[in-house]
């Protein structure tokens, strides 16, 4: 992560600087059945993405949700965006519900929101030029009727994620592309509505690691320099520690804990924090080493434990936490 070398200013934020509130979120999925199961049962069996996870995001902050595969982040984040509709809960964004807004209503707040995808590959139309590429969002939304309405903008948000000069990439194709500069387009798309709010899905899980820097200072610079505020989705703690302000863990649905990033890193709280901490190497000298070892396999989210999520695999479980679910949310 040596490539990283603007860290993180790390703020304080007030009560007043919220600009995203999710309450009591949840989102199930159902569990497919044979008509013989269907028929022999009167509660149906959910699978539990997200579950009962409530938070506040603050302006101009990056905030990083951090867990492994399949623990529910990206679940929540395309919730958050009501790209998914969540199943309960609430998510006011400045105060708006966003579960609240019907189909119109809610393309207009797509222009304060947006999202940056993991696969850099995927997420664009080949038959598409940058140039259209970026000038898309403006037309769906009515902002430029044409391509070439949208010059103005396109140039300016190609020079903001350093693609210069931006007339060199504007008649480019995606396949002409490194997946570096590739991600720097689908950045300077989302940024095309001048939002404020942006979340970022593994935008570098797919990049090599030599140019993960490169686009993650972008995106903490345009953070800094424009007051965007991102939620950063990630499985990864050492880029997370590195640009983020704060940092939720999440573990079988649930945010097991939260807190800033360094005291996330330096003072672990949650037995879990620890375990993902141990598993990767970080570049600091000053930080001890930390080896937890959490037993046995990840329970399924149709049937996960009750309390504390972790306590079967947990070497400090107690006969409580089997039936209350312990807070460290900071």
């Amino acid at each position: 992560m040596g490539a990283v070398a603007a860290k993180a200013d790390k703020k304080q934020f007030q009560q007043g600087d919220v600009i995203m509130e999710v309450r009591n979120l949840t989102k199930y999925f159902p569990v497919r059945l044979s008509l013989v199961q269907s028929l022999r049962t009167d509660n149906p069996p959910v699978l539990k993405a997200v579950d009962d996870v409530s938070f506040d995001v603050y302006k101009g902050e990056v905030l990083g949700i951090v867990g492994e595969s399949g623990c529910g982040k990206t679940t929540l984040a395309r919730t958050m965006l009501r790209l998914t509709d969540a199943t309960s809960g609430s998510v006011n964004l400045e105060e708006v519900n966003v579960m609240g807004l019907n189909p119109l209503e809610m393309k207009n707040l797509r222009r304060k929101m947006q999202v940056i995808f993991q696969d850099p590959y995927e997420s664009m139309n080949p038959r598409m030029n940058v140039q259209t590429i970026i000038s898309e969002p403006l037309r769906i939304q009515g902002i430029a009727r044409t391509v070439h309405d949208a010059r103005d903008v396109v140039t300016s948000v190609l020079a903001d994620v350093e693609m210069i000069p931006p007339e060199e990439y504007m008649s480019r194709y995606p396949h002409e592309l490194s997946g570096g500069q590739r991600q720097r387009v689908a950045v300077a798309r989302a940024l095309a509505l001048d939002p404020d709010f942006i979340v970022a899905d593994e935008p570098v899980s797919m990049l090599d690691v030599s140019i993960r820097g490169e686009v993650l200072n972008l995106m903490l610079n345009l953070s800094r320099e424009k007051g965007v505020t991102f939620v950063y989705i990630t499985h990864d703690l050492a880029t997370a520690r590195h640009i983020c302000d704060r940092i939720a863990v999440m573990y079988l649905g649930k945010i097991v804990e939260m807190g800033t990033a360094e005291e996330i890193i330096r003072n672990p709280l949650h037995p879990y924090t620890t375990a993902l901490i141990g598993a990767v190497f970080v570049p600091d000298p000053t930080h001890r080493g930390i080896s937890e070892v959490l037993k046995g396999e990840i329970p399924s989210p149709v049937h996960p434990p009750a309390g504390c999520h972790l306590h079967p695999r947990c070497p400090y479980t107690m006969d409580i936490l089997k039936e209350v679910e312990p807070s460290f949310l900071l």
